[in-house]
């Protein structure tokens, strides 16, 4: 196999169809179908669904693979070509919603400036998600909430953010500014799902106080939790940026001092290394989150020590 049948894989994955692969790849339909079949010819499996379209059962794992060769060689070329000069390739980074609102304008405005020829691309998601995908390479690095547990990442801790309840003007808490964490026992909140980051913070501080926390509804994603709580759905915990500055409506946020802060890491793979362009960003993050953070409510750039992938 080659690196012209991988890509035209991929391709298809991506667009759908041999013909907008083609366009894709600025060739024609024939060499496209061409590319696949040697593959399909050589791998002794068939990749594409000819009948109903779409990748079969084999044809997604083969893509799987590829992107991540596809990925190596692009870090390959990056390395190289930045090495006597300004840095210049691909850097595909993911980050969790709350902080990419904040945070990703001012860090494509900087790169843009410090590295022009670096292109940068984004993909947001939870840190569940985000995780896996540079585990896999598909993502050379993330910015994520911990903890995280997996010895195949480099984990930098950047900064830590308050974990506050929101409640619609409606909610029975709605007249207070503080409420204990103990209070909070066994009433009906809006929680991340079982498992995620978030929710393993939430039970231990749960358990380290001897309460109940009782889901009404478990949502994947702090800004939709923030968006149910201010419709007056129920009561969320939810960290401080879930809620932007600018908006303003019928909602408290109600500070609950038992309730730790969350901290929001970078996470990269630890082999192989972090090709130049992926280096480069990683640097303008910490500077502009230096710049940047402590002008956003409830960040803060302590974070309680430096925390190891098993925190």
């Amino acid at each position: 196999m080659d690196v012209r049948q991988l890509s035209a894989i991929v391709a298809i994955a991506d667009h759908g169809t041999f013909s907008a692969a083609a366009r894709a790849l600025y060739t024609v339909q024939s060499n496209v179908s061409a590319h696949v079949s040697r593959l399909e010819k050589e791998l002794g499996v068939s990749l594409v669904d000819r009948v109903h379209g779409g990748l079969t059962e084999d044809g997604a794992r083969v893509v799987e693979r590829a992107r991540r060769v596809l990925n190596e060689i692009d870090d390959i070329a990056a390395d190289m070509t930045s090495r006597h000069a300004n840095v210049s390739g691909q850097a595909r980074v993911g980050v969790i919603g709350t902080t990419a609102r904040w945070l990703m304008p001012a860090l494509l405005n900087q790169l843009s400036h410090d590295h022009p020829n670096v292109r940068t691309i984004v993909q947001e998601g939870s840190t569940s998600s985000l995780v896996p995908n540079v585990v896999s390479g598909e993502l050379n690095a993330a910015i994520v909430h911990l903890p995280i547990d997996d010895p195949e990442l480099v984990v930098e801790p950047l900064f830590a953010e308050d974990l506050i309840l929101l409640v619609a003007d409606t909610h029975l808490l709605a007249d207070r500014d503080t409420v204990e964490i103990t209070e909070l026992d066994d009433m009906s909140l809006l929680l991340p799902p079982t498992g995620s980051a978030l929710r393993r913070v939430l039970e231990r501080s749960a358990a380290a106080n001897r309460i109940h926390l009782r889901p009404q509804a478990e949502i994947d994603g702090a800004r939709l939790m923030a968006s149910l709580a201010i419709d007056g759905f129920g009561a969320a915990i939810v960290p401080a940026t879930a809620i932007p500055t600018w908006l303003t409506g019928s909602f408290r946020r109600i500070n609950v001092p038992g309730l730790p802060r969350r901290v929001v890491a970078s996470v990269r793979r630890r082999r192989p290394s972090a090709s130049a362009p992926t280096l480069a960003t990683l640097n303008t993050l910490r500077s502009v989150i230096e710049a940047e953070g402590e002008l956003q409510p409830g960040v803060h750039l302590e974070t309680a020590a430096p925390l190891s992938t098993r925190a």
